[in-house]
């Protein structure tokens, strides 16, 4: 895995050895970040369920001006401090070592532009619950951008439900990529 594009461009990452984690591909990765380029200068990125960091080290490298990085896993933090030393991004990154719940109740600081969320398939109620506490985070708006990267065959039909609106969706061979915004 490398960062694609930006001041980190081509810089190889580490990922954790094992199952617990699925690397989001160059491709995807790359599919993904074509999009959000309008809404990354100066932005501040939450990387929720972070992995590797790889994707929000992606979004810092293209110009994002902060980006928190939330994850309870020892092997993947390890990875993701490596990264992003690795990167020379440190100084624009918080690591959060922490469960997401927790975190979503209070750890973030900043207003959000971009929330994305790549927890493990098949988690049932993940993403409803971490929608709920999006819903009533004070550090989001109408203007941010919420991205669940999820089972292609997972239905976001209950989003409005919790005040979201889904604003598109990309589907990939396995996978996609849904964007939410609040509800005005």
């Amino acid at each position: 895995m490398r960062v694609i594009a930006g001041t980190a461009r081509r810089l190889l990452l580490k990922t954790p050895e094992g199952q617990d984690t699925r690397p989001t591909t160059d491709r995807i990765k790359e599919t993904l970040f074509n999009m959000l380029m309008p809404y990354l200068p100066d932005a501040v990125f939450v990387d929720l369920f972070a992995g590797s960091g790889g994707i929000g080290i992606e979004a810092l490298s293209r110009g994002a001006r902060k980006a928190y990085f939330v994850e309870n896993n020892p092997k993947a933090l390890a990875c993701i401090q490596d990264n992003i030393e690795h990167t020379h991004l440190a100084d624009k990154a918080v690591v959060l070592k922490q469960d997401v719940f927790a975190a979503l109740r209070g750890s973030i600081r900043d207003t959000a532009d971009i929330i994305f969320l790549d927890p493990p398939y098949g988690g049932g109620q993940v993403y409803q619950n971490v929608l709920g506490l999006l819903r009533e985070a004070p550090y989001v708006n109408q203007y941010t951008l919420i991205i669940i990267e999820a089972s292609r065959e997972y239905s976001f039909e209950f989003a409005g439900e919790l005040g979201f609106v889904v604003t598109r969706e990309k589907q990939y061979k396995t996978n996609k990529h849904v964007f939410l915004q609040k509800c005005e």
